[in-house]
């Protein structure tokens, strides 16, 4: 086996998983604390910290990485995942409400951290090894983006499982044994030297990237922000007040996020490639950006209709059909992040680019929980169709080819 495919074989392995872990500790956090009363602002408020630590991590993960190497980088996200897990581990019911949002708070605070130092440095070893990949970066990109989401919805329903059966500390104890045992095995296998350059001196080459890298971390923003708006607090409190039991609702995010990291796999075969990486994926980007639009705005009218069948069955049905052209959409996001991105700071341009990513998140997050206490479902709905309409409409603006400050890619 070649050594380029045997690394990023152990960095997929390893990030698959740290992702079923973060999943599963996303669905526990959330319905744990739904089932204790808490209000949906107040859950969304639970994430606040996870994504802000995620827009730092993502910075600062793509210049250390290069600096001392990926390797070290995912280790530092393990270890500060176990570190997460336990301190959530040590919460006390008998503690005030306030006390426990804020031990809760910053619990994730590190658990976003590890998150996103973790993925900068996983996806930055993509764009490493792809190098002695054959040209192959838009399927090595795919097939790790579309795997790790199926992981991470099975990691859903894992939260979901081992909060009914095992319950709250148990179920992160265990997590946190897994996270140990890759730790130790990423660090015997991985190459000490991957990923390792030159970084950027200044705070000002770290932010001055090019036209391209800024404008796709923009359109990043609102469409992770469109999915998170109903997709974190709205969707699970909504069909858990249509009489749904957690690990049903949990089975449903996971199927939905497995499925969608499926297409993500196979979405190089979906997509017309060009010789130059990008004469023909930018457009595609702003078809299916525009596919997307339609979907949550559809759902909104229909949900204001008082006989209409079932709310929860169609609502499930139309964010079922959104995973397509979101999966696709995403996956070409992932590729054209590295096709753009410079070969020696690869990791820090994928920071940058997965820190406005985080950024999406978040504003997804605090929408989701406000847009669901004032107006429900509905309102998620019109909140994720308007960001989704900002995202389209900067598709627009990315280049169809290579420029001055674009390096140009192994396609």
């Amino acid at each position: 086996m070649a050594p380029a495919v045997r690394d990023y074989l152990i960095v997929t392995a390893s990030y698959w998983g740290f992702t079923l872990v973060d999943g599963a500790l996303r669905m526990l956090v959330l319905l744990h604390f739904f089932m204790l009363g808490y209000s949906p602002f107040t859950l969304a408020f639970l994430f606040l910290l996870y994504e802000f630590a995620g827009i730092v991590a993502n910075l600062a993960g793509g210049w250390l990485a290069t600096r001392f190497g990926i390797p070290r980088m995912l280790a530092a996200g393990q270890i500060l995942q176990i570190a997460g897990l336990v301190m959530l581990s040590a919460l006390d019911p008998a503690w005030t409400a306030a006390a426990s949002v804020a031990w809760v708070v910053a619990a994730q605070g590190i658990a976003g951290l590890a998150k996103d130092f973790t993925k900068t440095a996983s996806k930055s070893a993509i764009k490493a090894t792809a190098a002695e990949g054959s040209g192959q970066l838009f399927k090595w990109v795919a097939w790790f983006t579309g795997s790790k989401n199926a992981m991470k919805g099975i990691g859903f329903f894992v939260g979901g499982l081992l909060l009914d059966v095992i319950g709250f500390k148990p179920a992160l104890w265990l997590m946190a044994a897994l996270i140990g045992v890759i730790l130790v095995a990423g660090l015997l296998l991985l190459p000490r030297q991957l990923g390792k350059a030159k970084s950027s001196r200044t705070m000002r080459e770290l932010f001055a990237k090019s036209r391209s890298i800024n404008l796709l971390a923009a359109a990043r923003i609102f469409m992770f922000g469109a999915r998170d708006v109903w997709f974190v607090v709205g969707l699970p409190v909504f069909l858990y007040a249509a009489g749904w039991r957690f690990v049903e609702v949990g089975a449903f995010l996971a199927a939905w996020t497995i499925a969608y990291g499926g297409v993500q796999a196979l979405a190089p075969a979906l997509v017309r490639r060009s010789t130059d990486g990008l004469s023909r994926e930018v457009p595609n980007s702003r078809l299916w950006a525009g596919l997307l639009v339609a979907i949550p705005l559809v759902l909104a009218v229909l949900l204001q209709s008082p006989d209409l069948w079932r709310p929860d069955i169609v609502v499930v049905t139309g964010l079922a059909l959104f995973g397509l052209p979101f999966a696709v959409n995403s996956s070409l996001h992932s590729y054209l992040i590295l096709a753009y991105a410079g070969s020696e700071k690869a990791a820090e341009d994928v920071g940058f680019y997965y820190a406005a990513n985080a950024t999406g998140r978040l504003l997804g997050i605090l929408l989701s929980g406000a847009l669901y206490q004032i107006g429900g479902m509905v309102a998620c709905l019109v909140g994720s169709a308007v960001m989704l309409v900002a995202c389209w409409t900067i598709t627009f603006l990315l280049p169809i080819h290579a420029g001055i400050n674009d390096t140009k890619q192994a396609a």
